[in-house]
């Protein structure tokens, strides 16, 4: 799946991602969720969709309004 993205984003693996050459790399700082609480994971989640949805439009690709 890798081989056929034109767009690549990490959160937080550093060296230890896979690297393709000739991709577009992007890595998001997000706080680690792992052991929060829901109300902490919410707004994790919520700063993921609206990275995805930027990217989107960078990609002049037209994502789907929320529910």
């Amino acid at each position: 799946m890798l081989q056929a993205a034109d767009v690549v984003v990490t959160m937080g693996c550093g060296d230890t991602c896979a690297f393709i050459p000739g991709r577009r790399y992007e890595d998001w700082t997000l706080p680690d969720p792992a052991g929060q609480p829901v109300d902490a994971v919410r707004p994790i989640g919520d700063q993921i969709e609206n990275r995805v949805r930027t990217l989107l439009n960078q990609l002049g690709i037209r994502a789907r309004p929320l529910k």
